[in-house]
């Protein structure tokens, strides 16, 4: 027995994640989308305004010095640095502390970051908040994540975990149409417009808050650190709402689990799980956020510039066109996100990276040619984005999914801060420079550089994705407190044999 199983020596027998699998959909559940998922409509609003009032910005009279260039540059890089730092910081601590406590405190801190940009007098101070807000936000990726797992039923949990990853975009949306009132001087003076977007933002983020208090703890997590006694408490809670909604009684949990608890998993051992005994997951893991966070972090995000730049769009205007392309965001994961829980995650993620890829590769063709208007760019982003949101949003699914309990939240944060430094840190001010020369074939580049990226995590998804489709987390990856006799057992007490879920199709050996 290691030293940390013995902070807490307790062995237990629960059947507690097979009864939180067996659930119908229902209200609770909704109550766990509404509370976690609204999040990321903040994200998806931070990060279209700054875009869109760059040029604002830099304009005089806007109450800052700044550039066009450094909002969406140095600004863009450091919002996505702070998302890194954050993600690494706030994930270790998820995993330690728990769920609940973790995205009540990223949260917070992304209220407070953000209430202090719309208070930015000068260039270091608005630039220093854009990196304490992506701080909060990297901590929200993390613990959100693996609390959506954890509590959602594996037959809903693909669909689900989209859909609410893919929410960025309603935000997106609603930042687009924002900005145009913003950047409208005849309604908002030019100091004004640009800090009242971002009050607003630390208001919905107060509200969200205050919704989010009756989002319970993870009772996988509860288990593990044990708390057996609250997470029975909890899911009995939950059982009697679904019962009383249902006006019938729910049918028996299929499949114990045996833990030996334990208070904490040590870095060496989180690093030899994930790069030792899944290394090939490890790699299907990085590919995924490498592609996705080249496409949106150092292209996607320069829409704008690339409007104002070669098709003479006035900047009020651009939010326009971006609010276009993200209700194709929106509607890829929505529209999309069953087939992930049907069709399968293999097939699903690598289609959606291929398809984005090849055809942003058209697109880039079609714009150098010149045989695209503003009009026409905006169609061919919207059907690229329809597939790349439903892509992306399945590299959280996956990283969240396919790694023990024990290290999920330190694995999301892990696999998004090395592929979002990759692609969101150096890919803005990269693609940035290339964007604002004004030359067809810098843009094209940027272009084929992000279709590239996402046709090789394609590939790679091709041939590493793991068919976790409607299977128990501890069937697609067994806890690190397991104890292996009777984990066996409970694999094959709920699915009638090894390797499957209840409900789930015949599934290949996993990498």
């Amino acid at each position: 027995m290691s030293a940390a199983e013995a902070e807490t020596g307790r062995t237990i027998t629960t059947d507690i994640p097979a009864r939180l699998d067996r659930l119908p959909w229902s209200r609770w559940h909704w109550t766990i989308v509404i509370g976690l998922g609204t999040v990321w409509i903040l994200d998806g609003l931070e990060v279209t305004v700054v875009g869109n009032i760059a040029s604002r910005l830099s304009e005089p009279g806007s109450g800052l010095s700044i550039s066009s260039g450094q909002v969406t540059g140095i600004a863009a890089a450091l919002y996505v640095a702070g998302a890194c730092f954050g993600a690494l910081f706030w994930g270790r601590l998820t995993d330690r502390w728990g769920r609940k406590k973790l995205f009540m405190i990223t949260l917070a801190v992304y209220l407070a970051a953000t209430a202090l940009t719309a208070v930015s007098w000068e260039a270091w101070w608005f630039f220093t908040f854009r990196f304490l807000t992506g701080f909060g936000i990297g901590g929200e990726y993390a613990a959100i994540n693996s609390a959506i797992d954890e509590l959602i039923p594996a037959d809903y949990r693909g669909r689900v975990d989209l859909m609410i990853n893919g929410s960025f975009w309603l935000g997106a949306v609603g930042g687009s149409l924002l900005s145009i009132v913003a950047l409208n001087t005849d309604l908002l003076a030019a100091n004004v417009g640009w800090r009242l977007t971002f009050a607003l933002g630390a208001v919905l983020a107060l509200v969200i808050l205050l919704v989010r208090r009756h989002v319970p703890e993870s009772p996988r997590w509860l288990l593990i650190h044990g708390r057996d006694a609250e997470a029975e408490e909890i899911v009995t809670g939950i059982e009697r709402q679904v019962e009383a909604e249902k006006g019938e009684r729910l049918p028996a949990p299929q499949g114990e689990l045996e833990i030996h608890q334990r208070k904490s998993v040590t870095f060496l051992e989180i690093a030899r799980t994930v790069f030792g005994q899944y290394r090939k997951r490890a790699a299907l893991g990085f590919s995924l956020f490498i592609g996705q966070a080249f496409l949106y972090n150092a292209i996607t995000f320069g829409f704008g510039a690339i409007l104002t730049k070669f098709y003479d769009v006035p900047s009020d205007h651009t939010g326009y066109y971006f609010a276009v392309i993200a209700v194709g965001n929106f509607c890829g994961p929505l529209l999309l996100g069953k087939l992930f829980d049907t069709v399968g995650r293999r097939v699903m993620i690598s289609s959606t990276y291929l398809l984005s890829g090849v055809l942003l590769f058209g697109t880039a063709w079609l714009f150098g040619r010149g045989s695209l208007s503003a009009s026409t760019l905006t169609a061919c982003w919207c059907v690229v984005l329809f597939f790349a949101s439903a892509g992306a949003s399945s590299a959280y699914l996956t990283v969240s999914e396919i790694f023990p309990m024990e290290t999920r939240a330190m694995s999301i944060a892990f696999f998004y801060a090395l592929g979002t430094a990759a692609g969101g840190i150096s890919g803005p001010l990269l693609f940035a420079d290339l964007t604002s020369t004004g030359k067809v074939g810098d843009t094209v580049l940027a272009f084929c550089v992000g279709a590239a990226l996402m046709c090789a995590a394609g590939l790679v998804a091709a041939a590493l994705a793991v068919r976790a489709e409607r299977r128990s987390l501890e069937d697609i990856a067994r806890p690190l407190t397991a104890v292996a006799s009777r984990a066996k057992a409970a694999t094959k007490s709920a699915s009638g044999g090894p390797g499957r879920g209840p409900t789930a199709p015949p599934a290949a050996s996993s990498p």
